[in-house]
């Protein structure tokens, strides 16, 4: 790898941009991608390997690509320290997840109701602030308190995040949605929260629905949800 190669990739993942760098067989040609002058095929190549967190030998017309996936880490940022949350951490640890759970109410978010996770007391906009939600982030609002709720989904929606998730019923999320409308988000904009969370489960109990907010999730991630989006371009 030339230096200016390792410069580029020490940049990006500091930066947690998914990158790929592509080696040719047997040359040891190297690129990283994305890059809007790649071959077609190999920026497919490389996306699908980014998407399912895989890296391997990929056959190219002619050629022979190596690709080696350099994903930032998968994280979950939970807003609302409730039961439900509780028993969504653990299933989420096992899959691998980063998981945040954010929540200014001190009684709520302790260390001895979510043990060995990452707790924060801040309000939830100076959270998702410091936090910054990318392209691997999942953001899940579960406390049902606009005051909690609306101010984590007004940054995931300016954010790449590739999952969002609202708890509440169909009437909930209709008045979520026309705060959110104020606010100045658009319809196509607020389209990307998935509300009421959750595959359709007929799941009642706090770990059903867990499991089934899992369950989206896994779907949005694996039907190639990770590709990048751009956040939404706010009103004046």
């Amino acid at each position: 790898m030339t230096p200016e190669t390792l410069k580029a990739l020490t940049e990006a993942r500091a930066a947690k941009r998914p990158i790929v760098v592509a080696t040719k067989l047997p040359s040891g040609e190297q690129l990283l991608l994305p890059d809007p002058a790649a071959p077609a095929e190999l920026a497919a190549a490389a996306t699908k390997a980014l998407d399912r967190d895989e890296s391997g030998t990929h056959v190219i017309g002619n050629e022979t690509w190596f690709l080696h996936a350099y994903n930032p880490p998968l994280r979950l940022i939970i807003v609302g320290a409730v039961h439900i949350a509780q028993a969504l951490v653990p299933m989420a640890a096992h899959l691998g997840l980063a998981v945040i759970v954010v929540d200014p109410r001190r009684s709520f978010a302790t260390e001895e109701r979510f043990p060995n996770v990452t707790v924060s007391s801040e309000w939830p906009d100076d959270a998702m602030d410091e936090l910054k939600p990318d392209v691997r982030t999942a953001v899940v609002t579960l406390t049902h308190d606009p005051k909690l709720d609306d101010p984590a989904l007004d940054r995931a929606l300016k954010s790449p995040a590739f999952y969002i998730g609202a708890l509440g019923s169909r009437r909930t999320h209709a008045r979520r949605v026309a705060r959110l409308k104020e606010l100045g988000h658009t319809d196509e904009a607020i389209a990307r929260i998935k509300g009421p969370v959750g595959l359709d489960l007929g799941a009642i109990t706090a770990p059903e629905i867990a499991v089934s907010i899992l369950a989206e999730f896994v779907a949005a991630r694996r039907n190639g949800a990770l590709a990048p989006k751009q956040p939404e371009k706010q009103a004046a």
